[in-house]
């Protein structure tokens, strides 16, 4: 028979996948001596069946059973004894760490009776009472599903009732009463009276944690963070600790380094007389951790002990929850650290100079997500006014919207396309969807390791918290500062790095880190900027290590030079359709309308020029390096006027009796024959060079021509020619024999020899199939997964992401979107398959993406895995594909991996 639980003794941290992040870190912990108090973890194998079948598993009554009796006996006390209880806690505890995002449990055991044994076994009557009062909240509202709303507002009303600012103003008699409330709300609300057997107790509170798995919240956090919804969590029941029996005891969070900028030192919030979920919540301010040291020189010793401990075994930053009971230190949890992007590049660097970690290790411990984050605009603080507020700097960053106080109007007004702040007194898990929605959090109470700190740091999220001067009405919907009003709607600044607002949308300026990149990855000078220090470093072992090169989709000599200063070794794909807007778009409306030879031939012989110096610009911007550039692709009718727009100004011209513009007669009926229903699938790409006579030749002329300048000009050009949507060999057989005549020609007529390399976008599903034929015509394969994502799914991205999307996102068909991931089941299989046969044709095939996919990290760990020879991405991603080429070559990642 299967086994379900397991004491802390009994494990250890590798065993995370199945008595979750959590519960394998109390048994490190417990493992290496430290004090944690007693308990037993509930696997998640018990949740998986649970969820499966809406019962626990055979046997797990007794192995709880079992387990509890044993923790009995140590303790010399039985849950919830009249005279002397025993008091557990029961405690989520997911593999992947889910802040908030599930429910816990605590003060199991007391009832009507036992509270009387534990007011008068501590001599504390208030300290019962206030416990009991925090079991009947948490059982009604986690496991007997009423609002919390309804109890918060009970506790409300009883705090203006007796003029008490906050919980601790309330004495014994108003928590007993209190309790009296609780119970008779649960009866009003469910017909149930609030259990009283211990063990009744224990066993709803285990499947009420189980059930959490799949609360709406915990559901949403899984989606933004890509975590898989089979896992499930496992339960921690914990002998209960007290940080709430008087100003000897309280609870906090602590951190071995600055979550936010990673900085060593003594870190996180402390609450005195307050159990531990007081401080997450943020729902009293706490004081700096540091303060300890004044209110118990012991503990605070004792505490820094254990934090060098755990850093120097974990060998990374440590998030720790702790809680003294009466001067005795006891730890509740630790787990490896959310962190901002500034800090874990910051930590990795500064791990390996203290011997700790490798730079191959640290590497592995950044992310191209939080290199992407580091290269946001910062707001300009010499050019912005004196700030609105000022609050802790929780997670940095810069980020402008308008003011929210609800998350239901976060998300409404995010879906309309508007950007928000989330202004909040303090958040809970419920807000977790506002939270998303926003740009930023802005809370007027909590610390950094609030509840709105913790989960902002994780998602990348802006946050100021402890704002103490905002007055925050969310009923009103408005807060008010030093004289100032400010209502919803109301554009705001928020600095997470200053930890400060400004009123009005605040200037932006480039980041540090886009500053060095654009200094060709120098930096300015060694220690005056930590972060930029870090990258550099980490940006160098991604280069030693990676075996994929990075190039870049660049269109101008602009893009190209920028490109290049972040580090591209060549472009990927120059489009030259984007060649042809502008004042040159009457050139290419002659030729679709010439009916001539002789019109079409003049029309390109007026583009030639043009497109020549275009080339040349990008070949001297890129000298010595490939460029591959595309033939034209889009269909002709994207450069004509729009259809409907064309025909109603015509119908108007006819309407008033007036003379109808000849030329705007022609464009319509030009339009009206190449228009298409699905044009994606109609006349583009090679189909085009094969039926207008001219273009291709036009197009590798002006190649060709830029490319003898460029050696002439003592260059070294390296143009690719790559022809877009082949479907079969023979398309490009016909193309490429065009292209080399033409090739041939300019080399006669120039002196110059011009061998340009001919090859072809891989991004129709048929191409991908039969790539062993193709590459028997081509030099190199570019996957144009954009495409090949649409022509392989049956979907046109522009026509259906906002269609259906967010509801395939919503029940898990989608975990994120193929057009953001590479779908490596479909999409990523034809690619192997167009690898495979193309290298078994042509062993010397040159292989790249140039698709968006490029930039994409995720997607960069599979194109490593297939075997390709480069990515391509926008020139501003150049720098996040480097660092995850270098990431993936590391962790050994295989094409057919399903991540």
């Amino acid at each position: 028979m299967a086994r379900y639980v397991y004491d802390f003794t009994e494990g250890g941290r590798e065993m995370a996948d199945l008595l979750g992040g959590k519960g394998a870190n109390l048994a490190e912990m417990t493992r290496m001596g430290l004090p944690v108090p007693p308990g037993f973890t509930v696997t998640t194998e018990a949740c998986k069946v649970f969820l499966a079948t809406g019962s626990e598993p055979e046997g797990l009554d007794r192995e709880v059973a079992a387990r509890l009796a044993a923790l009995e006996e140590a303790a010399g006390r039985t849950l919830g004894r009249p005279d002397d209880p025993l008091l557990l806690s029961v405690r989520s505890g997911a593999r992947f760490s889910m802040p908030g995002m599930m429910e816990t449990i605590l003060d199991i055991g007391l009832n009507d009776e036992s509270v009387k044994g534990l007011a008068k076994v501590t001599g504390n009557e208030r300290f019962a009472f206030d416990s009991y009062r925090r079991l009947v909240q948490m059982f009604g509202s986690t496991v007997m599903g009423i609002d919390s709303a309804l109890f918060e507002g009970e506790l409300a009303r009883l705090k203006r009732a007796r003029n008490a600012p906050d919980d601790l103003h309330l004495d014994a008699a108003d928590l007993a009463g209190l309790v009296g409330t609780y119970q008779e709300l649960i009866l009003r609300e469910t017909g149930e009276e609030f259990p009283q057997d211990p063990v009744e107790q224990l066993r709803r509170s285990i499947h009420a944690v189980f059930s959490s798995w799949n609360v709406e919240r915990a559901r949403i956090y899984r989606r933004r963070e890509h975590i898989p919804d089979d896992l499930g969590t496992a339960v921690n029941v914990q002998t209960m600790v007290f940080g709430n029996l008087g100003q000897d005891s309280g609870s906090g969070v602590a951190f071995t380094r600055d979550p936010a900028t990673g900085r060593p030192g003594v870190y996180g919030d402390y609450l005195p007389n307050a159990q531990g979920e007081d401080v997450v919540s943020g729902i009293r301010n706490a004081i700096p951790l540091a303060e300890l040291q004044r209110l118990d020189p012991a503990s605070y010793e004792e505490l820094c002990g254990h934090m060098r401990a755990l850093e120097d075994h974990y060998r990374d930053l440590c998030d720790i929850e702790f809680t003294i009971e009466r001067g005795k230190l006891w730890m509740l949890q630790t787990r490896v650290g959310k962190r901002t992007a500034e800090a874990a590049f910051f930590i990795a660097h500064q791990l390996v100079d203290e011997g700790l970690i490798s730079q191959d290790e640290a590497l592995e411990r950044v992310s191209g997500e939080g290199l992407a984050r580091l290269m946001f605009p910062r707001f300009d603080s010499e050019s912005v006014a004196e700030p609105l507020a000022h609050g802790i700097p929780a997670s940095p960053g810069a980020a402008v919207g308008a003011v929210v106080f609800t998350s239901a109007e976060a998300v409404r007004r995010a879906a309309a396309g508007e950007k928000v702040v989330l202004v909040r007194q303090e958040t809970t898990p419920d807000d977790l969807p506002g939270m998303v929605a926003a740009q930023a959090i802005l809370t007027s109470r909590g610390g950094k390791t609030s509840h709105a700190a913790v989960v902002a740091r994780g998602m990348g999220k802006v946050c100021v918290c402890g704002a103490e001067a905002l007055d925050v009405d969310p009923a009103a919907r408005r807060f008010s500062t030093n004289g100032t009003t400010v209502t919803e709607g109301t554009v705001i600044s928020v600095d997470g790095t200053q930890g400060v607002v400004h009123l009005g949308a605040a200037p932006l300026v480039d980041s540090e880190v886009v500053r060095y990149f654009e200094n060709h990855g120098q930096p300015a000078g060694e220690g005056e900027q930590p972060v930029v220090d870090a990258v550099h470093r980490l940006m160098q072992q991604a280069d030693a290590v990676r075996r994929l090169g990075v190039r870049a989709n660049a269109d101008t000599p602009e893009d190209a030079a920028r490109a290049r200063r972040f580090g591209a070794e060549g472009i990927g794909l120059c489009r030259t359709e984007h060649m042809f807007l502008g004042e040159r778009r009457r050139l290419v409306e002659a030729m679709i309308l010439a009916t001539t030879d002789d019109g079409r031939d003049r029309a390109l012989a007026g583009l030639l020029p043009l497109q020549r110096q275009d080339f040349v610009g990008i070949l001297e911007a890129m000298d010595g390096l490939p460029v591959t550039i595309r033939l034209l692709d889009p269909p002709l009718h994207e450069f004509l006027p729009d259809r409907t727009e064309l025909a109603v100004r015509l119908a108007a011209t006819e309407a008033h009796g007036d003379a109808k513009d000849p030329h705007e007669v022609e464009l319509l009926e030009a339009v009206n024959r190449m228009h298409e229903e699905n044009p994606m699938l109609g006349l583009r790409g090679v189909r085009l060079g094969l039926v207008v006579p001219g273009l291709v030749a036009m197009q590798v002329r002006a190649i060709a021509e830029a490319v003898a300048e460029r050696r002439k000009a003592g260059g070294d050009p390296r143009a690719e020619i790559m022809v877009p949507l082949v479907d079969t060999v023979e398309e490009l057989r016909i193309v490429r024999a065009e292209v080399e005549r033409v090739l041939s020609e300019v080399s006669e007529e120039t002196g110059v020899t011009v061998d340009c390399p001919v090859g072809t976008m891989i991004e129709l599903p048929r191409a991908a199939l039969t790539a062993g034929r193709i590459a028997q015509e081509a030099r190199f394969f570019s996957f144009g997964t954009n495409d090949l994502t649409q022509t392989t799914w049956g979907f046109s991205r522009d026509d259906v992401e906002a269609e259906f999307f967010s509801a395939y996102l919503d029940q898990g068909i989608f975990k994120v979107s193929p057009f953001e991931t590479l779908d490596r089941e479909g999409v990523g299989r034809l690619i192997e398959i167009a690898v495979a046969e193309g290298r078994a044709t042509r062993p010397d095939l040159k292989i790249g993406v140039c698709g968006e996919h490029g930039g994409d990290p995720d997607s960069v760990h599979f194109f490593h895995g297939a075997g390709l020879d480069y990515v391509s991405c926008s020139p501003f991603r150049v720098p996040v594909a480097r660092l995850e080429a270098g990431r993936a070559a590391l962790e050994g990642t295989q094409g057919s991996d399903s991540r």
